[in-house]
């Protein structure tokens, strides 16, 4: 195992402990009790100079969507960098600071930019984003970061469109600043994969809810319909919602009954 090693480090200095035989190209193996032993010597290499040293720096970016009206939506903030995004759009993100997790980082630019509160929101750490040339202005690493939020548990303000940040329809999102573009694709596959296999499509529903409303939820966002005998039949198999005392009244139909997740815990389950 070690030999192997070896051959892949070859640019360093292979030193037998027992004989001190140095070698640059192979290793001379010393049988003392079967065991080959040896150490590493690392060949003294000048220190870089500070214009020699480069690093990439390290951001975060948040895509955060809801449901609404029957539709999926995403949160977008302005951009304004020229020369080379003047006047854009994208999501809301930034540079990580010293003393924060990435997570850290992607609640504070969810708060501060996106004006989103982020304690009722559901997020995952999506994708790192690391292409040489995907911010222009320099070396930035970006990890993504995945929010979804139930759109009865935003208040006001937060539903609120402004100059500085709205709610866009998934499918009017685009021509987004930097590598935006790629985000949403990844996490919307992300989101398509998750629902499919989990109670992620929780993180929509408002506390109480009705089957009917759960289901158009899903359809939103697999985007296609489901059959509802099936799908009413199996959500209810697989012991995740809990039935209401209780059923919502109003509408053009007939009250339906209420229920509600279980737990808040998003759990894998078999559904569609």
């Amino acid at each position: 195992m070690y030999f192997v090693h070896l051959l892949f480090y070859w640019h360093l200095i292979p030193v037998c402990i027992k004989c001190q035989v140095y070698t640059k190209y192979h290793v001379y193996k010393c049988m003392f009790d079967n065991i080959y032993t040896y150490r590493m010597v690392i060949p003294m290499q000048k220190d870089p100079t500070p214009d020699e040293l480069r690093f990439a720096v390290l951001a975060t970016d948040v895509i955060c969507f809801t449901v609404r009206d029957g539709k999926l939506f995403v949160r977008l903030v302005a951009i304004d960098r020229p020369p080379h995004f003047p006047s854009s759009k994208g999501f809301p993100g930034g540079l990580i600071s010293p003393k924060e997790t990435g997570r850290d980082s992607a609640v504070r630019h969810l708060k501060t930019k996106a004006k989103i509160d982020p304690d009722h929101v559901h997020m995952e750490q999506l994708f790192t984003f690391s292409k040489v040339d995907r911010d222009p202005r320099g070396r930035v690493v970006a990890m993504a970061y995945m929010a979804l939020v139930a759109w009865e548990e935003l208040s006001v303000e937060e539903q609120s469109d402004t100059e500085a940040a709205w709610w866009s329809p998934v499918s009017r999102a685009t021509k987004l600043a930097y590598d935006h573009d790629e985000m949403l694709e990844i996490a919307l596959d992300r989101l398509h994969s998750r629902v499919h296999y989990t109670t992620l499509v929780s993180k929509f529903m408002p506390k109480e809810f009705t089957l009917t409303e759960l289901e158009n939820v899903y359809e939103v966002v697999i985007g296609k319909d489901l059959d509802k005998r099936n799908f009413r039949k199996k959500i209810l198999k697989v012991d995740v919602l809990k039935a209401l005392d209780k059923k919502k009244q109003g509408g053009p139909f007939r009250p339906a009954e209420l229920y509600k997740f279980i737990s808040s815990t998003v759990k894998d389950i078999e559904v569609l």
